[in-house]
């Protein structure tokens, strides 16, 4: 048996959003910059796409840019959000996704930001009142915080951190990777000045995603040599990437409810039978809080053992596909940056399980009998 348990890192391509794509891969292969019959075709698509997105978002399509991925729409809004506004100042975590950390960091190092960090709690949520000391002390700042975090699920609130923000007249950046497609997003109602997305996180394909640009706080071009995307990001555009990203966030914003449903049944199942299976278990973060964490991801803590960190290949061995942190830094040596900012004298094992539309209780209990078998070995 094979379970794949790995969803945080990249989920399945939905059939639905592969029989969208496919004209586009075979028929339909004009350059959408064309101004020929084979051209018009694809920029028809193009807009249609960004139109849908926008519906669903509740924004304007213009402020919709489509980009390779999540760190590249995380790198353009963070970059050129600095040089564009002349922002001295940046309020981050140190516990952010590497696409915002490693950029946030480079700006400091070049002298373009002075980066500042906001307390997070001993659950590792950000500490609101500390980021409006900062806000005060720092107004007009650049403000990046990810909606939740992708290795222990921990959910901000956006809403509070944009007002907030907005009262500061700060520029509120949010990596939503995690959260598009599984949370409903109206950007109406949030003071937000730019999002990042990535389609292989809800079932579409990999190599495509978009930033939203609140369309009052435009931003410079970060990658030039084009006037694609409405002169903001030179190249030609992954035509088919974005028809199955557009599909596959519109059959997300459809079947969300049920999803979400189905998904929250087997993250209950899999927290009640690892604390009843394996003694001494816990979980970082607020993973095992369905209020306060996505209900797609688990990060579970394992009390010490000298083989914690064998698990993951062991249960690679039975067959389970799960993560150890962030996807991103998968064959690294180091340790996750997040566990380590947490917890850093600890010396328990931890394993992210990660759920989709696609698992079922039977790849739960398989997943919680391997461990606990594995586990029982090691400890």
């Amino acid at each position: 048996m094979r379970v794949y348990l790995d969803n945080a890192a990249t989920t399945p391509l939905d059939p639905e959003v592969f029989e969208a794509m496919k004209p586009f891969m075979l028929e339909d292969f004009g350059n959408p910059s064309s101004t020929h019959s084979h051209g018009r075709k694809v920029r028809a698509a193009i807009e249609s796409s960004r139109k849908k997105i926008a519906e669903l978002l509740n924004c304007t399509p213009g402020e919709i840019i489509f980009t390779s991925g999540g760190t590249e729409a995380d790198n353009t809004i963070l970059v050129s959000g600095a040089q564009s506004y002349q922002l001295k100042h940046a309020i981050s975590t140190p516990i952010e996704h590497h696409a915002v950390t490693h950029t946030l960091e480079t700006l400091a190092k070049k002298g373009i930001v002075k980066l500042h960090h906001v307390n997070i709690t001993e659950k590792g949520h950000v500490d609101l009142n500390h980021l409006e000391e900062l806000l005060k002390q720092y107004p007009q700042a650049l403000v990046s915080l990810m909606h939740a975090n992708n290795e222990i699920g921990n959910l901000l609130d956006i809403k509070r951190v944009s007002e907030l923000t907005h009262a500061y007249n700060a520029f509120f950046h949010s990596d939503t990777v995690q959260t598009m497609g599984h949370y409903a997003h109206n950007l109406r109602e949030l003071h937000v000045c730019g999002l990042a997305a990535a389609a292989h996180k809800f079932h579409g394909p990999k190599g495509v995603g978009f930033m939203y640009i609140r369309k009052d706080r435009k931003i410079e071009q970060f990658i030039h040599g084009g006037a694609q995307e409405r002169n903001m990001r030179g190249g030609t555009e992954n035509v088919y990437g974005i028809v199955g990203l557009a599909k596959a966030l519109e059959i997300a914003y459809r079947d969300m409810a049920a999803h979400e449903t189905h998904i929250k049944k087997l993250k209950s199942s899999m927290i009640g039978k690892l604390r009843e299976h394996i003694p001494g278990v816990s979980f970082n973060g607020d993973s095992d809080n369905l209020d306060k964490s996505l209900y797609t991801v688990l990060n579970v803590s394992l009390p010490e053992s000298e083989e914690n960190e064998m698990l993951l290949f062991n249960l690679d061995l039975q067959g389970i596909s799960a993560s150890g942190g962030s996807a991103c830094s998968s064959g690294a040596t180091t340790g996750s940056h997040v566990l380590g900012a947490l917890y850093p004298q600890s010396k328990r094992g931890a394993v992210r399980f990660s759920f989709s539309k696609y698992n079922t209780i039977e790849d739960v209990n398989y997943a919680v009998e391997k461990l606990t078998s594995i586990y029982s070995v090691t400890a």
